[in-house]
């Protein structure tokens, strides 16, 4: 008797998990309207690329610019943010304008005690090359670490590798040929590696730049979004092993990828709307009416952010779950007459609050939240 009643009672209790699983599944598709939770007074804003948050730490950084025509000039720096209080900290001067910036820990894992490594790919001011900057968040004014990749133009946008410790830079502008670069994340930072875009020795020829990357750790492979090559003139993503230094796969893509993330299911999507299969490379759908430069794909809600839409004033948000569809579109700025007008091309989410950080020119950066506490925890 005893042991039925245990086994009617795991039975049950296994149920009411299974209804609760699905209950939190349903939730994420009835959360309410976004929420503008504050604008967030980061001082001087009329110029920025990249952003990143660290969840696990709670903080958000934003390559600002500034502005060298104000008087007194504003110069360059990473502008810092708590993404639980939503509160401007500080700001960490750079010697170069910064473009892609990531957050990282060079320990066995991501848990690591510690701030970690903000890593920050500049452009050379007059008489350089281009170089990375690393920076020591534990003591986030001492001055950063640099390895240049020699190029004659900016080193944009990044990806790393956690377990080979490497981090991937597009040097998207250089004459004669684009490229990227593998930097060793051990001690000191040194590179060890080149992939030319110049259509020798195997390797694709841009004719578009180099745009976004993405690490996937199930394949142990970079994702890159090319916008156009030689052969794919609609652009293409490429897989590349990072200890061979090589292209091991391009997948042809429809649309002049900006933007690229890594979704459920081990498939790709791009900033101009192509899902990507990473098992055999095709597209499986296009999502309609999206755009962007930067796009960020939050786990926490399971949804993908694209940073400025095709107006630069407005993100689109995107199921990344089939059937991949535009749940709604956040107007983030507005177009004004005389200018300056509004202008946003980046976006990155907090996992952990599901809190979305959106930069927006002469205003400053929006918070945004569709969760029923505000942004005061998660949805699952």
């Amino acid at each position: 008797m005893k042991t039925k009643k245990l086994f009617a009672f795991s039975v049950l209790v296994l149920v009411m998990f299974a209804v609760a699983a699905q209950a939190q599944d349903s939730d994420k598709d009835k959360l309410g309207p976004y929420k503008l939770l504050n604008t967030i007074d980061v001082g001087v804003l009329n110029g920025f690329d990249i952003s990143w948050v660290d969840s696990e730490t709670g903080r958000y950084y934003l390559a600002n610019r500034g502005d060298g025509t104000l008087t007194p000039p504003v110069g360059p720096s990473i502008t810092v943010i708590d993404t639980r209080r939503n509160k401007f900290l500080y700001a960490i001067p750079l010697s170069n304008a910064g473009n892609g910036v990531v957050a990282i820990h060079r320990g066995d894992d991501d848990e690591e005690e510690g701030p970690g490594t903000l890593v920050v790919g500049t452009t050379p001011n007059v008489g350089e090359n281009s170089k990375v900057l690393f920076i020591d968040l534990a003591h986030p004014f001492a001055t950063p670490f640099p390895v240049s990749t020699g190029g004659n133009h900016r080193a944009d946008e990044l990806a790393y590798d956690p377990v080979h410790h490497i981090i991937l830079i597009a040097n998207d502008q250089d004459v004669p040929s684009p490229f990227v670069t593998f930097i060793s994340t051990e001690t000191p930072p040194h590179v060890i590696g080149k992939i030319v875009y110049d259509g020798t020795n195997g390797n694709p020829k841009t004719t578009g730049g180099i745009e976004q990357p993405v690490w996937n750790g199930k394949t142990g492979r970079f994702y890159l979004a090319i916008p156009a090559t030689v052969a794919h003139p609609s652009g293409e993503v490429d897989e590349i092993n990072p200890t061979t230094k090589k292209v091991t796969r391009t997948f042809a893509t429809t649309c002049h990828p900006a933007g690229l993330v890594l979704i459920p299911g081990q498939r790709l999507m791009t900033s101009c709307g192509d899902v990507l299969e990473i098992a055999n490379g095709t597209v499986v759908h296009t999502v309609a009416g999206v755009g962007g430069d930067e796009i960020w794909f939050n786990p926490g809600d399971e949804r993908v952010y694209f940073g400025g839409g095709t107006d630069r004033i407005s993100v689109p948000v995107v199921n990344a779950l089939p059937p991949y569809n535009v749940i709604t579109t956040l107007v983030v700025g507005k177009i004004l007459t005389p200018p300056p007008s509004h202008t946003t091309h980046s976006v990155a989410a907090d996992r952990e609050l599901n809190r979305i950080f959106v930069p927006v020119s002469h205003e400053g950066v929006k918070v945004y939240t569709d969760d029923g506490d505000n942004g005061e925890g998660p949805d699952n």
